[in-house]
């Protein structure tokens, strides 16, 4: 018999309403402690998230560890990668790893998958990542989770003589993680779902989702069909000052270290105001990822340099005004906000609030890749 969802066992009394649109991002905090993630997942579960994300780094936080984590952990809500990259695992191992969390999670598992950064890319020896590369990709998964074999192919994935899982299992959404123009067209052709990046402004986003669905619409597709989730840097006031300024100035800063170009372009961000940050000492001198290894005098550096506007979309204050910007997401066009920057324990002020004024959204499953139960 396939599991599906419905198999968890029932809430008790003190179980809050599962929200399905709205996720948080699991071990979002730097430095990283896994051993965090199972408590972490027990309470969101409980307290009605609808979905946990995983983003992968190539040290603690590996994506199929991590994800199995939240499947054991959980029991309603919905599991995503968000992201990991194909090109560092063979097909079948990927293949391999949707099919398990499927199963062990009755179907709430969804494959997020992303194109990563050429320069890490170039780091590490491994191939860079291409259009045509994730199209091929979506199609043997899809493919190998059906249950079917594929004999001797020969595409911009690779040549494989034989791939074969053997079993069929329940179906696993495909998500692109993306900011460009061309991922974003290439979801609303491919995609069960898109996730969006954080410190997109408002203008931002809403042009990602006309680009998603007109794609959609271009490709014979329901544009409806396609997931979109935003997702919002949500930094509540009753953190510290220098864990907010962590969490904001120095998260934005990691990401500017990686790819500036692609979010430069998506909010219209002027050039003069990154070299100015690139110019001051503490982006300069970094020592890694700045979300993780800069000081608290270094933070307040960053938080003078980097305009207020680069971050003016995000959700800061208190839990009431936290939970209003999430709520307004919904108006850009997105079907699922999630809440970026914060362990749930953390947000679960900004949660109830939301709760309050909860807007009029469409009926959505837990399954984070999917629009339909």
């Amino acid at each position: 018999m396939t599991p599906t969802a419905t198999t968890a066992p029932l809430p008790d009394s003190t179980t809050q309403q599962t929200l399905p649109e709205i996720g948080y991002y699991a071990l979002s905090r730097h430095p990283v402690d896994p051993a965090e993630l199972a408590d972490e997942a027990r309470l969101a579960d409980r307290e009605g998230f609808g979905a946990a994300f995983v983003s992968e780094r190539f040290n603690v936080k590996d994506a199929a560890v991590l994800a199995g984590g939240l499947a054991a952990a959980s029991r309603r809500m919905g599991i995503a990668t968000a992201a990991t990259n194909h090109n560092t695992r063979h097909p079948i191992i990927t293949a391999s790893m949707g099919a398990t969390l499927s199963t062990m999670t009755g179907g709430r598992f969804a494959l997020g998958l992303g194109r990563g950064f050429a320069a890490q890319w170039q780091v590490l020896g491994v191939p860079d990542v291409t259009s045509a590369q994730l199209s091929d990709a979506a199609s043997v998964l899809r493919t190998l989770w059906r249950g079917e074999m594929i004999l001797g192919h020969d595409g911009p994935l690779g040549t494989f003589d034989y791939l074969n899982l053997g079993v069929p299992v329940p179906p696993v959404p495909i998500l692109l993680v993306t900011m460009s123009p061309n991922t974003l067209r290439l979801a609303g052709r491919i995609a069960d779902g898109v996730v969006l990046h954080t410190f997109f402004s408002d203008a931002a986003t809403s042009a990602a989702v006309d680009t998603v669905r007109a794609a959609a619409d271009d490709a014979g597709r329901d544009p409806a069909s396609v997931r979109i989730w935003s997702v919002l840097a949500t930094v509540p006031d009753q953190l510290d000052e220098d864990d907010r300024l962590r969490r904001l100035y120095g998260r934005l800063a990691t990401y500017l270290q990686g790819y500036p170009d692609v979010l430069m372009r998506a909010n219209a961000w002027h050039q003069d105001d990154l070299d100015r940050i690139r110019a001051s000492s503490a982006f300069a001198d970094a020592r890694g990822p700045i979300d993780a290894t800069a000081t608290a005098d270094e933070l307040a550096r960053l938080a003078e340099v980097i305009p207020s506007s680069w971050v003016a979309d995000s959700a800061v204050g208190d839990a009431e005004r936290c939970a209003a910007a999430v709520a307004r997401q919904f108006d850009l066009g997105v079907d699922s906000v999630i809440m970026h920057g914060a362990a749930p324990s953390e947000l679960l002020p900004v949660l109830r609030a939301y709760r309050s004024i909860r807007p009029a959204v469409r009926p959505l499953p837990v399954n984070p890749g999917s629009v339909a139960g």
